[in-house]
């Protein structure tokens, strides 16, 4: 099975990537993992403790790689994650999808992972308050005011778009068939 990766903080938003990996995980060719910077078990802004399987330093299953999955959180702010950004430019390098909601999008932007792709996040105030600093980051040009967008393997989302966030990946790693896919949309936007 190829894995999907799960970067977790402490305070991870628990509910921006729960049908995303609910669904994953119901496929049978994938699993999804969590990394994390170290193995301490991470609570979510919810109260959910989640384990880690894997370290950063410490992965090497690069071939196995299906997505990694950054999650909103309130430590994205606290802290420039260097480490993490490391590991994020490997993948990307490495041409395997990203999927960042909320607060992982401003994450992705101090590093210059958006500067020359289409991408969102929460609304345009908040994102240019939180990067104004950030000598990193000069995608303001490609900022779309969305829900979702996917470009260049990067998919960014904004904080209310979980339901939008789940479907595109599981249309970006072919989880499904088309029409299952949409059907299962439809099913939960109703």
């Amino acid at each position: 099975m190829k894995e999907v990766l799960l970067f977790l903080t402490d305070q991870w938003a628990d509910w921006e990537a729960s049908h995303a990996i609910a669904g994953i995980n119901a496929a049978p060719q994938y699993v999804v993992k969590t990394i994390a910077i170290d193995k301490q078990p991470k609570v979510s802004i919810g109260g959910l403790r989640a384990e880690i399987d894997y370290e950063i330093d410490e992965y090497e299953n690069f071939d196995n790689l299906a997505m990694v999955i950054l999650t909103g959180s309130f430590s994205w702010g606290e802290s420039r994650h260097d480490k993490v950004a490391e590991f994020v430019k490997k993948v990307i390098d490495l041409r395997t999808p990203i999927a960042a909601i909320c607060g992982a999008t401003i994450f992705l932007g101090k590093h210059g992972f958006l500067n020359d792709i289409k991408h969102t996040g929460d609304i345009w105030e908040y994102f240019q308050e939180n990067l104004e600093n950030e000598k990193g980051y000069t995608g303001a040009k490609h900022f779309v005011s969305a829900q979702l967008v996917n470009d260049n393997g990067i998919i960014t989302a904004n904080e209310t778009a979980s339901i939008d966030f789940a479907r595109e990946i599981f249309r970006t790693l072919s989880v499904y068939p088309s029409e299952e896919i949409d059907v299962w949309y439809d099913y939960f936007t109703l």
